[in-house]
């Protein structure tokens, strides 16, 4: 079992930063790839980021290719999203995931995680 619990969540100007952090609880984080996903009013969680269990792999969406960096820190039992140049468009929940089956690789659909944190809100303004 793990329990995620997500912070760093906010109201930023357009144009603005913002580092999400995930907190896992167990001893096994390094066994899980690890993901962000988002959700905005009146619409379908989406796909962030993800990265592998050792940290080797991440991918992106496009979407967000270029201005976030997802990381993580196995010793903190911890991951990362470190956003930079937002727009309003990126106003959503943020959820992390964790995936205890794919963790060589960089899943990117909700079913392949595990488990869900209970989300932070990021609000960018134009």
């Amino acid at each position: 079992q793990v329990q995620l619990v997500e912070s760093g969540g906010g109201l930023v100007q357009a144009g603005g930063s913002l580092r999400l952090s995930c907190a896992a609880s167990g001893r096994t984080f390094s066994s899980y790839a690890m993901g962000w996903f988002r959700q905005a009013p009146g619409k379908e969680r989406e796909f962030v980021a993800t990265i592998s269990a050792n940290g080797g792999r991440t991918y992106y969406a496009d979407s967000v290719k270029g201005r976030f960096t997802i990381s993580r820190d196995n010793a903190r039992n911890t991951v990362y999203l470190q956003m930079n140049s937002l727009k309003p468009e990126d106003t959503a929940v943020y959820y992390c995931a964790a995936s205890g089956t794919m963790i060589a690789g960089t899943p990117v659909n909700e079913y392949e995680y595990d488990y869900w944190g209970q989300g932070t809100q990021v609000t960018v303004s134009s």
